[in-house]
């Protein structure tokens, strides 16, 4: 693939489809393959829940591995089995009979020894019932570091990456708890890491997603990490970029979310108008701040290619204001937004079964 890094939309496309979704299809069929030979029903179960629903959560967090250069299967292997892991056991969580939180931290030790080469694997079922899962997510895990003890300047992100995901740990913790809990668990913990800027839920938001982590192992898979460029990205990441990222998921997931009584950080804003600015202003932040990082077209192509990613889901015609919200915020995104919105409906309309 080289070292150039897609400057427009349509070349970011291509590049896309025609190398990094097989990539990313090649790796996931392997896990899938994996998952199938699980041992215990309920972990099979969801295990393969998670790559089937899920899958696009690998296929666009997979587009990092375009700032790699010649490393970006290594990234793209990465990718996958990290974001593999947040999948699954974010399924464990969700779907689970247990509403313990040492449970739930104990499952989230293996995204820590994931991103820690020198930990040893441990039994992360230790404190559920289902136990059996045949070492798939252990072999997931190795996976993950196996990376890492091949990857140069490993220390230089190291605390950065294990911050973005103590706050994704903490998150994953609080919000699947018993549900009388939740909020109030969320905002002390908000309290404790106050960022001035946000809401409570916006920065719980902000904790929830992957794509710093991304970003800092893919740069430094490519052999272009400094400590300076470590703190840009996750200065850019946490909490704006990953901030929009998860509130336009949970954007489009609010109906879906109601009905079964699921949290969702969407619904705390006081009106549509509110929730509208407040989505702007994570927009323009966004933008701003990854002006600080090399390749800076690239990011914001990302951070627009979200926006027009997901109001281009079918999921936002069933909302109220969903029409009215998808042409603001594609107004206030330009034109690159607007091309990734048009793909992204047009995969959904060719994806949709012929009768």
């Amino acid at each position: 693939m080289g070292y150039r890094i897609p400057k427009t939309p349509l070349t970011l496309m291509a590049t896309v489809y025609r190398k990094i979704f097989p990539a990313v299809n090649t790796e996931l069929a392997f896990w899938q393959k994996r998952a199938n030979e699980i041992p215990n029903q309920e972990l099979r179960t969801q295990a393969l829940a998670s790559i089937k629903s899920k899958r696009f959560h690998c296929l666009g967090g997979a587009v990092y591995a375009l700032l790699a250069g010649y490393k970006w299967q290594e990234a793209i292997r990465f990718i996958v089995a990290y974001q593999t892991i947040s999948d699954y056991l974010d399924n464990l969580c969700d779907r689970s009979t247990s509403m313990d939180p040492d449970d739930f931290r104990l499952l989230h030790q293996a995204m820590i020894d994931a991103l820690s080469p020198g930990n040893s694997i441990k039994n992360y079922y230790e404190l559920r019932t289902d136990q059996v899962d045949g070492e798939y997510l252990a072999d997931l895990v190795r996976t993950c570091q196996k990376i890492f003890r091949n990857m140069n300047d490993y220390e230089v992100i190291r605390d950065y990456i294990l911050k973005l995901e103590q706050l994704y740990g903490d998150l994953q913790v609080h919000k699947h708890v018993k549900e009388d809990e939740r909020i109030s668990r969320l905002k002390n913990w908000y309290e404790a890491n106050r960022v001035n800027t946000l809401s409570w839920y916006e920065f719980s938001a902000s904790a929830g997603s992957t794509l710093g982590i991304f970003c800092l192992v893919s740069y430094t898979l490519g052999g272009n990490m400094s400590k300076e460029l470590a703190g840009n990205i996750y200065n850019s990441y946490f909490p704006y970029v990953q901030g929009l990222h998860i509130l336009l998921d949970y954007y489009i997931d609010q109906e879906e979310d109601n009905l079964e009584g699921d949290l969702n950080f969407c619904s705390y804003y006081n009106n549509y108008e509110q929730m509208k600015k407040r989505f702007v202003y994570f927009i323009e932040q966004a933008d701003k701040h990854v002006q600080s990082l090399p390749n800076s077209d690239f990011h914001e192509m990302v951070h627009q290619g979200l926006v027009g990613l997901y109001l281009g889901d079918p999921k936002v015609k069933k909302l109220m204001d969903g029409v009215q919200m998808t042409e603001e915020l594609l107004h206030i995104s330009g034109i690159s937004a607007r091309f990734f919105h048009w793909n992204t409906k047009l995969y959904y309309k060719f994806r949709q079964p012929r009768d």
